[in-house]
């Protein structure tokens, strides 16, 4: 039973301004520069593993990212599982919130002694962070109908875009002014304490979804499936279900392919600018809060469209606009430039996002076992995000030229296109006749 009360969609809602935190200010704003300037103290220039691997600072960091993303992938099947079993999906997803904040917490401990916790705990924060998701996104269908399942996911981003960067705002002031708090406070040590406050704001704001949100109710599974084995073969069976509708097979593929720019854009945007384009600190932070406040426009925007047009070729238009900045990144030569792709950036980064999520939330079919259908769209896009950001690693483990990674990302993007131009024109049809006749 679909529970479309306002009371539950608020805090659904919610959770993306709780979760975005992170995303924001640790994922891509100040940790990656933190991180950066870490490392230079400590004087590493290469990371040198047990196996042998040597890798440098940059690559070191994306690998461990793109490592969460894959683990979180395999081990999504089993946690679906057993949530749809125990019919309790909401402490799961909280189990995750709260390793995931604490994660956040214990990069204060973060120096120049410590240097392979910055490693570390970026990865748990990571995996946790995508867990959680799985369970969040399996709430869309069971909380809005089909015709509001766009302008809900669009609130959810454009909540987690104002909320992160209201925080951003007042992490950068304390950073900036480290006086205000204690005159014997560095901008180092008010850094770090930033991280505690992410964590924190990540389990207040998600207590508050987690008292809205219904609990979730078992279903026509029995306890065998607790079973790792069964929980993956279920999985399995799940995919060959969807993969014979040609319209999610061809969106999946997509969607995968768009994922692995999109994810990796938003990961390294920060070392692209400070390390490919050599901006100051400020230059970069601006753009990051300059995107996030398009990207709300951005999914407001591309949900209004998508009536118009439908979500498939809607969603073609946003990835045509990725690939078009990610050209422009290529060639971006000063500070300007960079601000005005950042704008390009935000444009299509909340459009695409959103309306990725309501599209397959509304292909689904009628079932209750979302959780299960949601851990796949999320296992796709985290092993996406495995393949930019491995990619791009190598790339400029090879080369020493994080420029060239805009270029290998247009390829992404152009492949994505390919499959949505694929699927058939009456797909967007029948998503616009359901609202005409809801």
């Amino acid at each position: 039973m679909i529970q479309t009360d306002k009371r539950t969609q608020r805090g659904w809602v919610f959770y993306d301004w709780a979760n975005s935190a992170y995303t924001l200010v640790v994922g891509t704003a100040v940790y990656p520069i933190y991180y950066g300037s870490v490392v230079k103290s400590a004087e590493i220039t290469k990371f040198t593993f047990s196996n042998g691997l040597t890798l440098s600072p940059t690559a070191a960091y994306t690998f461990s990212i793109a490592a969460a993303f894959l683990v979180v992938s395999l081990v999504a099947p089993y946690l679906a599982a057993l949530s749809e079993v125990s019919g309790n999906k909401r402490s799961y997803m909280r189990g995750f919130m709260y390793m995931g904040a604490l994660a956040c917490i214990s990069m204060f401990f973060f120096t120049e002694s410590t240097v392979w916790l910055g490693l570390v705990a970026p990865f748990v924060a990571s995996l946790s962070f995508s867990g959680s998701l799985v369970f969040y996104n399996s709430y869309l269908p069971e909380i809005a109908l089909p015709e509001d399942q766009d302008s809900l996911s669009a609130r959810g981003f454009s909540m987690g875009y104002f909320g992160s960067s209201f925080l951003l705002i007042a992490v950068l002031t304390a950073i900036q002014n480290p006086d205000w708090i204690d005159p014997s406070a560095t901008v180092g040590l008010v850094t770090r304490w930033c991280f505690v406050v992410v964590g924190l704001w990540w389990i207040l704001f998600g207590e508050y979804s987690m008292a809205r949100l219904p609990k979730g109710a078992p279903h026509a599974l029995n306890a065998v499936q607790k079973h790792p084995s069964t929980a993956y073969r279920t999985l399995y069976l799940v995919i060959v279900d969807l993969f014979k509708d040609k319209a999610i097979r061809l969106f999946v593929a997509a969607f995968f392919f768009a994922s692995a720019g999109v994810q990796t854009v938003i990961l390294i945007a920060s070392l692209f600018g400070s390390q490919a384009l050599g901006l100051p600190t400020s230059a970069l932070i601006t753009t990051i809060l300059l995107i996030q406040y398009v990207a709300m426009l951005g999914a407001w925007g591309f949900a209004k469209l998508s009536k118009v047009w439908g979500n498939i070729p809607t969603l073609i238009v946003a990835a045509v606009g990725w690939a078009v900045v990610c050209v422009l990144a290529y060639f971006v030569q000063n500070t300007l430039q960079f601000y005005l792709m950042g704008a390009g950036v935000g444009l299509v980064m909340g459009g695409i996002q959103s309306l990725s999520r309501s599209t397959f939330s509304k292909l689904l079919p009628e079932r209750e076992e979302h959780v299960t259908y949601f851990s796949f769209y999320d296992i796709a896009e985290k092993l996406a995000t495995v393949l930019g950001m491995v990619s791009v690693g190598w790339l400029e483990n090879a080369t020493g030229n994080l420029r060239l990674s805009a270029l290998m990302l247009v390829a992404y993007f152009v492949i994505a296109i390919v499959f949505w131009l694929r699927i058939p024109k009456s797909v967007s049809a029948r998503f616009l006749q359901s609202r005409i006749t809801a």
